[in-house]
């Protein structure tokens, strides 16, 4: 098997390298990305380098990922263009999100001290936006950008170090970065449906207005405490008391926070997908609002507030463990409440991801502190994850003779949906692609 997937790596990889258009960079790319697939605890260069034998030494492939002059954008353009093939439409989602990287030093572009969600607890390591495409269950990640906080900004000596290019010293949000890569991936012309968030970006009125700007559909997390008005507020002149007649129109009613809005309105138990032993389900509920994110304005003695903004679905979610979360989408006004919890649990799909890009990939392993060598090991760890991806789809689409036929999202649950079923290498993975999936 070991030879099958490798030779079937070679195929899938023509059109990279015919993008990197040298010699000895044709030869070491596949040998990097093998080495992210193939067996080994670890990923970084030096034990996939002794793996790899006389193929590919540490030297050429440290030079080859970490100092080598050569450009990503043509292999991150056939990235685009394969995860476009695979999952790409109308019925796509693009999904934002963040994952971090822990690091015990603090040389590597971009480590800080901050809170890390996979340890539970404050540690220093390097942040970075991801872009994930998916579809079916099947995700495909195509953006990895790192996030420089200001602790890096301020420090030009410490960014010379890094490599960090001169145009992307500047600071900015993970929000504007993603708005940013969002544009790159457009340009591409990737196609997808609607933009997926959590609260981490969702919190941001310019991210929301960036993408309804753009003309895309959004569903996003938000605080329980973002400030939203009812649908039907009016803008009325407020009656000056004394002084001058006011000039500027204002609400006729108040902003009041989002957890507040949806309690008297009609709770229902809506099941969006089926876990490992169960249907999900939670109890939604879902009204049209604006959100109070207009210029701000004086409103009586309240001081200044921000006036409505665009008209949105406000989305409450009472799960059974009695957490509560909150939601706006610009989704159509004749959205389902049960289109609208699809579409924002569709987001679960890229923790998975990130987690078997870890786990199984490599992507955490990187030792080297340059920005260039960082983004190049993403970019060929996001290549292993896409081939890999393709070759559960191509198994779900050609069948196996005596084998049980399985759908997208069964061999993506399979795969990619238990944590517990995760395998202990790639390279495990992909034997195991050729085998009917477990129910």
């Amino acid at each position: 098997m070991a030879e099958d997937w490798r030779s079937d790596l070679d195929v899938w990889l023509s059109p990279f390298l015919a993008a990197l258009r040298h010699k000895t960079r044709v030869r070491l790319c596949p040998a990097y990305i093998a080495g992210l697939i193939g067996p080994g605890d670890r990923k970084s260069i030096q034990p996939m380098a002794a793996r790899a034998g006389d193929g590919a030494g540490y030297d050429q492939l440290h030079h080859f990922v970490a100092s080598g002059v050569w450009d990503a954008a043509p292999l991150q353009a056939t990235l685009l263009a394969a995860a476009d093939r695979m999952v790409g439409g109308d019925d796509a989602w693009l999904i934002i999100n963040g994952t971090s990287l822990p690091k015990k030093g603090t040389h590597s572009v971009g480590a800080a001290p901050r809170y890390a969600s996979a340890l539970g607890k404050n540690a220093n390591c390097q942040t970075l936006v991801s872009l994930t495409l998916a579809s079916r269950e099947v995700p495909v990640m195509v953006g990895l950008r790192l996030f420089l906080p200001e602790s890096w900004i301020s420090d030009p000596a410490r960014l010379d170090r890094a490599g960090v290019p001169q145009d992307l010293r500047g600071y900015r949000t993970k929000p504007e970065i993603a708005l940013a890569e969002i544009d790159r991936i457009r340009a591409a012309g990737v196609s997808f449906g609607c933009v997926l968030a959590d609260a981490g970006y969702g919190l941001s009125a310019p991210f929301r207005q960036g993408l309804s700007d753009r003309g895309l559909t959004w569903a996003v997390g938000i605080p329980y405490k973002q400030k939203v008005y009812p649908a039907d507020v009016a803008m009325v002149f407020p009656v000056a008391g004394r002084g001058r007649p006011r000039k500027r129109h204002i609400p006729d009613v108040t902003s009041i926070a989002a957890q507040a809005m949806p309690e008297t309105a009609k709770w229902q138990t809506v099941s969006w997908r089926r876990g490992t032993k169960r249907r999900l389900s939670a109890r939604f509920a879902a009204l049209r609002v604006r959100v109070a994110d207009g210029p701000p304005q004086r409103i009586h003695d309240m001081g200044a507030q921000h006036l409505p903004g665009e008209e949105v679905w406000l989305v409450g979610e009472h799960r059974s463990t009695g957490e509560r979360k909150y939601y706006l989408s610009n989704l159509p006004p004749d959205t389902t409440l049960k289109q609208l919890a699809g579409a924002i649990k569709a987001r679960w799909i890229c923790e998975q991801a990130h987690q078997q890009l870890k786990e199984e990939l490599g992507l955490d392993h990187f030792e080297g502190r340059s920005w260039t060598g960082l983004h190049r090991h993403c970019l060929m760890s996001m290549i292993a994850f896409a081939f890999l991806q393709s070759r559960r789809l191509k198994e779900v689409k050609g069948g196996k003779k005596n084998r049980r036929a399985t759908t997208p999202t069964e061999s993506a649950s399979d795969t990619t949906g238990d944590p517990r079923r995760l395998r202990t290498t790639a390279a495990i993975a992909v034997s195991a692609l050729s085998q009917t999936p477990r129910s």
